[in-house]
């Protein structure tokens, strides 16, 4: 997508998707990258590590609807990062999720329309199909509201769009880290909750890039599912540490054996493409002409991650989490 002279707004943009997204983007010519978040320690953090004069950070919380509309004056794009994503978390304190994931999002969406934002893409997450814990409702919730703010907007320009993928390689919270961190202080096994669990896996790298392309394909409406491969818990523990005896120590809270991103009541709505799906939402406005071509799904379709047809091996599960 062309961000010439565009002035683009990430909120929870201090985080591991923010940054990245942040890096990739000051190549291009655009005119200002705002992060908004509600972390100063990490905004200086960042602010060290960044020094290009196009980046502003503002301290706000998608919580305060005042200061979204402060921080959305003049922007042209939304990037939705922010969001409680500790699934134990959300389980022990619920109404502290809802009020970042869905009213927070509500308020994104006002924000957006009132200050006549572009372009709104909402990071969403697998663990909002057929979810079975808190924060994937919430997620799910979520991604419902920035599907309808498209109707909300009315004939404003606002468009809301969805991106909705699995793990992400290393981010804060994945298990990547903190099995590494067993490693090196010499545990003698690693936990496992279940070795027949499965998860969708992509690179930060590749979750920024699909955003951006996302951005540049999207009508107003569409969730995009990126076709990504799924890996098995037990071979990500055998690539990290191959000689360290596995521990299994059952599901936590809130978690699932397989992860799902599009179900199979979503797949009668859902089309396909070479990398990605588009799952197309069941609003009388939508004109099934943006879609833009694609392939509609077979009945009883759906994508979860233990009946994928794309696997990662240990060896290539190695060569990932050594980055």
């Amino acid at each position: 997508m062309n961000l010439d002279n565009k002035i683009i707004l990430v909120t929870g943009g201090t985080g591991s998707f923010g940054k990245k997204f942040t890096k990739k983007i000051i190549e291009s010519n655009l005119k200002k990258v705002i992060i908004f978040s509600r972390d100063e320690l990490k905004q200086y953090e960042m602010a060290k590590e960044f020094t290009d004069p196009r980046i502003r950070f503002f301290i706000g919380d998608v919580r305060d609807k005042d200061r979204l509309y402060r921080a959305f004056d003049g922007v042209d794009i939304v990037i939705h990062a922010a969001a409680l994503k500790h699934v134990e978390a959300c389980e022990y304190n619920p109404f502290e999720a809802v009020k970042t994931n869905i009213n927070g999002a509500q308020n994104i969406i006002e924000a957006a329309i009132d200050r006549g934002v572009g372009k709104v893409i909402a990071l969403s997450t697998d663990k909002a199909a057929s979810p079975v814990n808190l924060y994937g409702a919430t997620k799910l919730a979520s991604d419902k509201l920035f599907v309808a703010g498209n109707s909300y907007a009315g004939d404003k320009p606002t468009r809301f769009s969805v991106v909705r993928y699995g793990n992400v390689v290393g981010s804060r919270g994945s298990v990547v880290p903190f099995f590494k961190k067993l490693v090196d202080q010499g545990s003698d096994s690693i936990p496992v909750t279940d070795e027949r669990m499965t998860r969708f896996w992509i690179t930060l790298d590749q979750g920024v890039q699909f955003v951006i392309d996302s951005l540049d394909r999207m009508k107003g409406g569409e969730i995009f599912v990126p076709k990504i491969p799924s890996m098995r818990v037990k071979d990500l523990a055998r690539a990290i540490a191959p000689n360290v005896e596995t521990k299994i120590i059952g599901i936590r809270p809130g978690e699932k054996l397989h992860e799902s991103m599009i179900t199979e009541d979503d797949a009668r709505r859902t089309l396909e493409y070479d990398s990605y799906y588009v799952i197309q939402p069941e609003f009388p406005w939508w004109d099934e002409g943006f879609a833009n071509g694609g392939i509609k799904l077979h009945d009883g379709f759906s994508y979860v991650s233990d009946r994928n047809n794309d696997w990662l091996t240990v060896e290539q599960l190695r060569e990932l989490v050594k980055g």
